[in-house]
């Protein structure tokens, strides 16, 4: 039984007084427990759509997810947000008000899930994981764009979800920056693995941190390819330069490719209308 199972899966928008549009249409995906899962695809291939119905954010038009073989959506069947499905978001959501162990204690504590005193040496335990020893006290503001990330981590993961969901959370990272925030995710999921939907544009990130990717066409979207990532875990930065890696990046590259075309494609003709 699949942890997270996506089964034909379409989302239709139907803004007012204009034509619907086909954001997904059929997809399915099969993620096991304590995989990690990543999506690729060109931009408005639906990507984060599919992340929004899982998260709760969205309901979908056709199809059924389901976790753990319950059914968590269907047409007839709205979902909300819950704490068995948590999101890192893109742009990043610390409370600007609040600090390093508030924010990350806020979430168990408020949904009574553990007690203030569980969750503080729960999240002390899990930040020194990550190399954030003696930041409890810094607001966001007094922490530089890797420090946040992290604690974004470290405060979707201390109440053990059942999905973890990531929409592009290193997308405005530089480059040397991005290595070592993925090399601590890798760290936290080696030690607490976690049933993962990561979305991100980089063939790279998705190679280095997958067990399998999923390649999405151009709108509307669907999955066109899924590969196997058998790369040995614990992973090092150096394994990017292998045989092994640039034969499975160039595989990636080449079903991805066709289908970037065919986005810009499509953009080109939606802008000259």
């Amino acid at each position: 039984m699949s942890a997270l199972s996506i089964r034909n899966v379409s989302k239709i928008y139907r803004p007012p007084g204009q034509p619907g549009v086909l954001a997904l249409d059929g997809c399915n995906l099969e993620i096991e427990k304590d995989q990690f899962c990543v999506v690729v695809g060109p931009s408005g291939c639906g990507k984060t759509t599919l992340l929004n119905i899982i998260a709760g954010f969205e309901n979908l038009s056709e199809g059924e997810i389901r976790v753990n073989g319950a059914t968590l959506a269907a047409p007839d069947r709205p979902v909300s947000p819950g704490p068995d499905r948590m999101v890192v978001f893109q742009h990043g959501g610390l409370f600007p008000w609040m600090r390093t162990l508030e924010n990350v204690c806020f979430g168990p504590v408020t949904r009574g899930l553990m007690s203030r005193q569980e969750a503080q040496t729960r999240a002390v335990n899990l930040l020194s994981k990550v190399d954030l020893n003696g930041i409890e006290d810094l607001y966001p503001d007094n922490m530089s764009s890797g420090m946040r990330r992290r604690v974004e981590i470290i405060r979707a993961m201390i109440g053990e979800p059942r999905i973890l969901l990531m929409d592009e959370p290193f997308r405005a990272l530089d480059a040397m920056t991005k290595a070592v925030v993925q090399d601590f995710l890798l760290k936290i999921f080696d030690s607490s693995p976690c049933t993962t939907f990561f979305i991100t544009h980089d063939l790279i990130e998705a190679i280095f941190l997958a067990d399998s990717v999923y390649v999405m066409t151009s709108r509307p979207g669907r999955v066109k390819k899924k590969m196997k990532i058998g790369l040995d875990r614990p992973r090092h930065p150096e394994l990017v330069d292998s045989p092994e890696f640039l034969a499975l990046k160039d595989e990636l590259n080449e079903a991805i490719h066709e289908e970037a075309l065919r986005a810009f494609e499509l953009g080109e003709r939606e802008a000259a209308r």
